[in-house]
């Protein structure tokens, strides 16, 4: 077996005795591999953010979290070719590009077949020229302020080149043009504010936890009014 069909296997095996561990030499014998591979394969599904961890000890081996895991997908090939692109598109400096690129590695171990032929060869045949960069920790710090739904420091730039700290409670992204944009309540101007993220030279979580806004409400009488929820997350959002 090859390893990116193993890897899928491996997974699927954990999956299915979880929670009682597996030791190693079950999980060699079972593929018929060697057991320094396996350990190479649960070491290459640990980097890829895979929910499979160790238990040392007697009794104990290697077991996977089902609750934090998906169970078996098949994608069609115009799904799998369509996951190519879309992955293609998201810049390496966009929101949650870490998890995109741990997203798209689970992705390729779970294809199998006419699927992976297909995203292979659409994936060689993809390139993209490298937006304005948003800084990693700044970014970081977006997606953490939006998750917990607490108050940004933030350093700012604007178009004109002048400088600004504001404190803002964040809203929402929003994406133009190959742009995002963080929306959200700007204190400083007791109003809601798009800040380009390749402008924010300094972002830092301030601990306080901020009042729930409106995405479309702060949107409202802003050149971004008409925005509207990618068709690819409607069934990722709850009915209003």
């Amino acid at each position: 077996m090859n390893r990116t069909p193993r890897l899928y296997a491996l997974v699927e095996e954990l999956r299915a005795a979880a929670p009682r561990p597996l030791t190693v030499a079950t999980l060699a014998a079972r593929f018929e591999v060697s057991t320094r591979t396996v350990q190479r394969d649960l070491q290459a599904l640990m980097d890829a953010g895979v929910p499979v961890r160790t238990t040392p000890g007697r009794g104990g081996g290697w077991s996977i979290d089902p609750a934090m895991t998906l169970p078996p997908i098949r994608f069609t090939t115009d799904e799998a070719s369509a996951l190519v692109a879309a992955l293609a598109a998201s810049d390496a400096s966009a929101p949650y590009a870490g998890a995109a690129r741990t997203a798209s590695q689970k992705i390729a171990a779970s294809m199998t077949g006419p699927a992976t032929v297909a995203a292979q060869q659409l994936a060689a045949r993809i390139v993209a020229l490298p937006a304005a960069r948003t800084a990693e920790p700044v970014r970081t710090a977006v997606e953490q302020a939006l998750t917990t739904g607490s108050v940004l420091r933030l350093s700012y730039v604007d178009a004109a080149g002048r400088e600004s700290e504001r404190a803002v409670e964040p809203a929402g992204l929003l994406t133009a043009d190959g742009k995002w944009y963080l929306i959200a309540w700007c204190r400083t101007r007791c109003a809601g504010r798009g800040f380009r993220l390749d402008r924010i030279t300094g972002a830092a979580p301030t601990g306080e936890q901020a009042p729930p806004h409106d995405l479309a409400g702060l949107l409202r009488g802003s050149a971004a009014a008409g925005a509207v929820r990618p068709t690819a997350l409607a069934s990722l959002t709850p009915p209003p």
